[in-house]
């Protein structure tokens, strides 16, 4: 399509007024009760339009970490431990991927984020490219990492080569994809992989994705290997820094916490994924939010969440930290909403979206990224809408998708759905799951 894409969304709601939104190439120009009165299509653009149905404008949801194409896993090794879950049910699978497997995978990944409000992800899996297209055909956003591992098959300059193999194609693919370097996990990826990482990730200007403080049996491993707790381990690799993301983070003490505050790293929690795989903790958000952590949720994979639904995960956070805590005010419901939606973390906000002109994700100048709430889901009749979608909603609430002004749902209905069920489906059985 050539020329300029239009959005004009009416009969929305916003704060308990009735408006109308406008958008223009990917950004939001109007909203307000007069924003829609005058947008016609001209010579050279195109003009698509959303009755919002008297439905709730609101801001999306932005998954800090997951693996998407393990939704081809869903319900395989469960009841595991972590260990035992990669060693026996998951890496043996993964040595028979294909291509195809990973983007249809992906596919039925991005088509549950769509339906449940999320509008990008950061991840990390195997065939990055394959990734990047079913992102692309989806319309979603994505930060992916090709995950970087020791590989005793191959030399070290052999697995260099091909990890940057693999962000040269990523660089090929539109502005809603960018690149990371994701090393799996100080258990998985030695001192030299990781001081390697570091220097990848600086020559090219990339964000860093690692797992990091999963479970204790990983901290007493690397003090035992190191000296030191793991967060400490990767400041003294110079992995640490503003563009870092650490998923998990659940064993973290209070001095790993001050530090990668002081060097202003993201934590991603991944609730629902570490109660389902018995890690032994929560991640301490309180202490975190005290310090200035950067903090961001995340679903984990399907493999071993077994959602994607990150509205629903939403509610497990919070109330995980109440209950760790002991503390009904260890998490304010609109703190909660705003780690959800990426609001905490500048570095999983941005997405690869244009910076954010303000807090608020609905304002002009802002990217046309958001969804409507169903009116008449009985979860959001009655009571604080803050309240509903941290502690009632779940992604069945979403109506419409808009992602980079694209309308990717409209009323439930998402283009391509049954094809994306029959073709994941086949994937799945032919790697016997």
């Amino acid at each position: 399509m050539s020329g300029h894409l239009r959005l004009v969304v009416t009969n929305a709601m916003l704060d308990g007024e009735a408006v109308s939104l406008t958008a223009l190439d990917g950004v939001i120009t109007a909203i307000g009760p007069d924003a829609g009165g005058n947008s016609p299509a001209t010579a050279d653009s195109s003009l698509e339009s959303l009755d919002a149905g008297g439905g709730i404008l609101c801001p999306p949801l932005i998954n800090g970490h997951t693996h998407a194409a393990m939704t081809l896993f869903r319900g395989h090794g469960d009841d595991l431990p972590l260990m035992r879950w990669l060693q026996e049910a998951i890496w043996p699978v993964e040595a028979k991927l294909e291509p195809e497997d990973v983007y249809w995978g992906t596919r039925l990944a991005c088509l549950e984020m769509i339906r449940s409000g999320t509008i990008g992800f950061w991840d990390m899996y195997w065939q990055p490219a394959s990734t990047a297209r079913a992102v692309e055909d989806a319309g979603l956003r994505a930060v992916i990492g090709p995950p970087l591992f020791d590989a005793p098959d191959k030399t070290f300059e052999e697995r260099n080569r091909e990890l940057e193999g693999w962000l040269d194609e990523l660089a090929g693919f539109g502005d809603r994809i960018a690149a990371a370097v994701a090393p799996h996990a100080i258990y998985t990826v030695g001192t030299a992989s990781l001081e390697y990482a570091v220097g990848l990730a600086a020559d090219r200007d990339l964000p860093v994705h690692i797992h990091l403080s999963e479970t204790e049996g990983e901290v007493n491993d690397c003090v035992e290997a190191h000296g030191m707790r793991p967060a400490a381990y990767l400041d003294s690799l110079g992995m640490l820094t503003p563009t870092t993301t650490l998923a998990h983070g659940v064993w973290l003490d209070r001095e790993e916490i001050e530090l990668i505050a002081d060097r202003g790293a993201t934590v991603t929690s991944n609730p629902v994924a570490n109660m389902k795989l018995a890690v032994g903790g929560v991640f301490p958000y309180p202490e975190a939010a005290r310090a200035g952590v950067p903090v961001a949720l995340g679903t984990d994979g399907a493999g071993s969440n077994n959602s994607l639904d990150l509205l629903a995960d939403l509610k497990v956070f919070a109330l995980a930290q109440r209950h760790a805590a002991a503390d009904a005010e260890a998490i304010p419901k609109d703190e909660a909403w705003g780690v959800a939606t990426g609001q905490r973390s500048a570095l999983i906000g941005g997405l690869g979206r244009p910076a954010l002109p303000a807090s608020d994700p609905l304002t002009v100048g802002a990217p046309a990224d958001f969804i409507v709430l169903d009116p008449a889901t009985p979860e959001l009749a009655l009571g604080n809408l803050a309240s509903s979608l941290v502690y009632s909603a779940t992604g069945s609430a979403v109506k419409d998708t808009v992602v980079d002004g694209k309308v990717l749902m409209r009323d439930r209905q998402v283009d391509g759905h049954e094809e994306i069920l029959t073709k994941s489906a086949e994937r799945a059985r032919r790697l016997g799951l």
